[in-house]
């Protein structure tokens, strides 16, 4: 039986030109400034992304998802931005990459413009103003035109990012009397780096000390300049959004379901952790770095991060790496994506040449390379039946590493979806399953039901 749901929340969608601008900055200041405010705040992050939604969690402790219009697509995107939303006053959204930048260089397409138009969201612009006065506004005008949406600009906003308190007010006033836009507020340069880079992004929040008294920093400088009485209104502008929906409910099969969650393993789309509850995954999170066995479940799943930091400790914990290779030799069924992989096989070797031996479950030793081994969203199909998936079935993915192995597998076959490459990967041992591509289980429910019901 079909019916019809409403997401009707105020909502904003963070945007930059590009990467690097400031988003996830001014995301969490103004997230921390609502919810000082007395503001519920929903947060949901643009794309693939794991880490930044952790910093969202961080500041608002409650979970941040992810609007993934490649993995879930429009029907889907809109059905997680109604569960985020349930009992919230406002949503912020950060952006992916910039504004108009999407699966390829020839498509918008599962961009942050994209997301905007299918969720009638609007968006605020941040610009990186550093070494720049008049300049911005031939850029924002750039940005207004390229994205307007029937005649009318998804960009309704626009924050100051790096920019001189000497000229900010004279920019502003011109911003606001050329384009006929706000400025919503602005942050000057602040003095040394908040949140720094690695080869996958950012850090994760955990690795920032006091990272709260941080972000209050931001907010508090943020807070001086910023309309938010102007923010709300904008964000009162969203549209209201219709989903198809159904009662349907999702086969159960209650069982215990152990995943790894610490500093080494933490990269988790929030949907599939709702879909294996749905389903009657009882969840019980456990650390392959401090706990000494794995607990007493039925299944795990070991997702991805950062095992290559934290090689010496993994190594170390002797009894839980025999722990999990005695589940995996009795039959247990055992998922691993990107860092569980690694953490599955032979040995492991850091940016550094120390190599550290694993949990020996799978073929195979990995190491670091120079650049990234395969980036991006993929198509992925079963080559061979396994366990979880028959030949021909078909899933939705996202790779972004910069390990290799000397044995990544050949059950699936990943494909770039607006071109012709692929590869294969993904290991099959017993009941173990195991690759670089952090699979999106919504993308196929039997793969779920096969691993909870095995």
């Amino acid at each position: 039986m079909a019916f019809d749901c409403k997401v009707q929340i105020p909502r904003v969608l963070i945007c930059a030109p590009k990467s690097g601008s400031g988003k996830t900055l001014i995301s969490c200041a103004l997230m921390r400034i609502l919810k000082r405010r007395g503001y519920n705040v929903a947060a949901f992050k643009c794309g693939p992304d794991y880490i930044d939604p952790m910093f969202h969690k961080k500041v608002l402790e409650v979970p941040s998802r992810n609007l993934d219009l490649f993995m879930a697509g429009e029907e889907g995107v809109k059905k997680t931005l109604r569960a985020g939303t349930l009992g919230e006053d406002i949503a912020i959204i950060e952006g992916v990459m910039g504004f108009f930048d999407g699966l390829s260089a020839l498509s918008v397409e599962g961009s942050s413009h994209d997301l905007c138009k299918k969720t009638k969201t609007p968006a605020l612009l941040v610009v990186d103003a550093k070494g720049m006065s008049r300049s911005v506004i031939p850029l924002i005008k750039g940005f207004m035109d390229y994205g307007q949406d029937k005649g009318k600009a998804v960009i309704r906003g626009v924050i100051l990012n790096n920019i001189s308190p000497m000229i900010v007010r004279d920019i502003s006033g011109e911003i606001e009397k050329e384009l006929d836009i706000p400025v919503l507020g602005f942050l000057p340069k602040l003095e040394g780096e908040l949140f720094t880079s690695r080869h996958l992004g950012l850090v994760l929040p955990k690795e920032i000390p006091d990272i709260l008294e941080k972000v209050d920093l931001v907010a508090d400088k943020l807070e001086e300049s910023l309309d938010l009485e102007k923010l709300l209104e904008i964000a009162k502008e969203a549209g209201v959004l219709s989903i198809d929906s159904n009662d349907k409910t999702e086969d159960r099969v209650h069982t215990r379901v152990g995943i790894a969650l610490d500093e080494a393993f933490c990269f988790y789309y929030e949907d599939n952790l709702d879909l294996l509850k749905k389903m009657g995954a009882e969840i019980k999170f456990f650390s392959p770095i401090h706990d000494k066995e794995i607990p007493e479940v039925d299944r795990l799943i070991l997702g991805g991060g950062y095992p290559e930091l934290y090689g010496k400790k993994l190594m170390d914990n002797i009894s839980m790496r025999e722990s999990i290779k005695k589940a995996a030799m009795e039959g247990m069924p055992i998922l691993a994506e990107c860092g569980g992989f690694l953490y599955l096989q032979k040995s492991m070797t850091d940016i550094d040449g120390n190599s550290a031996m694993m949990a020996g479950v799978l073929e195979g030793e990995s190491h670091m390379t120079s650049k990234l081994s395969h980036f991006g969203y993929v198509n992925v199909t079963a080559l061979l039946d396994n366990p979880y998936l028959k030949m021909g079935e078909t899933m939705k993915g996202h790779e972004f590493h910069y390990y290799d192995t000397t044995d990544n597998g050949c059950f699936l076959k990943m494909t770039k979806p607006l071109g012709k490459r692929s590869w294969e990967g993904y290991q099959c041992w017993k009941n173990v399953f195991g690759g670089f591509t952090h699979l999106y289980y919504p993308s196929n429910k039997e793969y779920v039901k096969r691993f909870l019901s095995l």
